[in-house]
């Protein structure tokens, strides 16, 4: 079955579609996640982002399967519709509810390259220095991808990879020198810390699904598809847990919580020097900006197509000459403006991790009942929603008896965007 326009251009190979996974998940992830990991689960970290590939791995199946059934720039909001068309309310929600998530984090990405922007010019304690650099990577970003697919996919292809490689460069001269003693003992914060750490960090695997927004430019979806989504689920999970594996091992575990966002960066210190740094800041600045390219390009795409069934304001489904949804992609770089200027971002990355978490067991469920189209295997849907089941609940206990405040903020979240979800979604 498809749903895509034989007019238009496919502008989008494997390559690029690796670099739109990869670029959505090392954003803000492995920067400004490191250091949370660290505080909850101590040595275990590379564990935590284990775990996290593991749930990434199981919620990709779903996806590429409806994806390959449905192939529509909605994704997740299309597989629900499809899903529940007695009940429209459901796709709605959660399509209005992972447009916030998206919002969320494209302010923790435009938050983590202003901070280490401002970092390397000296500046670090500045924060108008930090917005205006928050705000200037956002309204570039915002020209690449009003510019057609084409230019956002080549320039993904050139961050992404040249992102690779300098944290592979960091990885391989850290890997020589970490200490195994630093990495002892293993699970020194108990092994229910592990899968706690990895549903608050489960934030730095969002992206992945992004790819799945770009099936009417993509070439050879059949193909390119699932390679492009376990690949960029493969080579982002390695990337993660080999540079946990090097960060603790070069750096004590005080010092890299101390450290917060810039854990990363500190752990390459004793490793390579100011150099060191500098090179780890230039990856946080390639990185975040990938993942903003990314996270517009997908988003701005579903927003278009919810919009075009009048379960979002009906002008967001606007396009230019080149198919660019140029309302809802200046809408979601305004909205993320206004996150990173407000701030809150911890209640932001908490929100994003619950938020996907949540969407990919819907997306898991719809996959369930239209397993007969999609030609799903029953117990991989099943392994899916239980992983990503557990995962949720070890996040809501770990916010309930460590972040009360945290958890109230992401309940209000969700009671906001709930309203206008439902009043869309009860239109039809």
């Amino acid at each position: 079955m498809s749903e895509t326009p034989s007019h238009r251009k496919k502008a989008l190979g494997l390559l690029e579609l690796i670099a739109i996974g990869v670029g959505g998940m090392i954003g803000g992830g492995i920067f400004s996640m490191l250091g949370l990991a660290v505080s909850i689960t101590g040595h275990a970290a590379p564990f935590a982002f284990l775990i996290g590939s593991m749930v990434a791995f199981f919620a990709g199946y779903s996806y590429i399967r409806l994806a390959l059934t449905y192939r529509n720039d909605g994704a997740s909001y299309i597989y629900l519709l499809r899903a529940f068309p007695d009940n429209p309310e459901i796709s709605t929600i959660t399509g209005w509810t992972v447009t916030i998530g998206y919002v969320g984090t494209l302010a923790l990405y435009a938050f983590t390259f202003g901070a280490y922007g401002a970092d390397l010019i000296g500046k670090s304690g500045d924060p108008v220095i930090r917005m205006a650099l928050s705000g200037a990577v956002l309204i570039f970003f915002l020209l690449v991808n009003l510019r057609g697919a084409r230019t956002t996919g080549h320039t993904e292809d050139l961050v992404v990879y040249a992102k690779i490689l300098i944290l592979a460069v960091f990885a391989l001269a850290g890997i020589k020198s970490a200490s195994a003693h630093n990495l002892l003992p293993l699970f020194d914060k108990g092994g229910a810390s592990v899968f706690m750490a990895g549903a608050l960090i489960f934030v730095a695997f969002e992206g992945f699904q992004l790819i799945t927004n770009t099936i009417s430019e993509t070439r050879q979806p059949e193909k390119n598809i699932p390679r492009g989504i376990y690949g960029a689920i493969a080579i982002t999970s390695a990337i993660y847990i080999l540079l946990a594996i090097v960060a603790i091992g070069n750096l004590s575990e005080a010092r890299l919580i101390q450290a917060e966002e810039y854990a990363l960066a500190e752990a390459a210190r004793p490793v390579l020097g100011e150099a060191g740094v500098i090179m780890v800041g230039i990856a946080a600045l390639l990185a975040t900006s990938s993942a903003i390219n990314a996270t517009v390009f997908g988003s701005a795409r579903m927003m278009a197509e919810m919009a075009a069934k009048k379960h979002m304001p009906a002008y967001l489904s606007a396009r230019n000459a080149d198919n660019v949804p140029w309302l809802a992609t200046i809408t979601l770089i305004f909205l993320g403006g206004a996150f990173t200027i407000l701030g809150g971002l911890e209640v932001i990355a908490s929100f994003s991790s619950m938020t996907f978490l949540l969407v990919s067991i819907g997306v898991s469920v719809a996959n369930w009942r239209l397993r007969h189209e999609t030609g799903s295997k029953p117990w991989a849907i099943a392994a899916g929603i239980g992983l990503m089941s557990t995962t949720v609940i070890l996040l809501i206990i770990h916010l309930a008896t460590d972040k009360p405040l945290t958890l109230a903020a992401v309940t209000a979240i969700y009671v906001a965007a709930g309203i206008p979800a439902w009043i869309y979604g009860r239109k039809e």
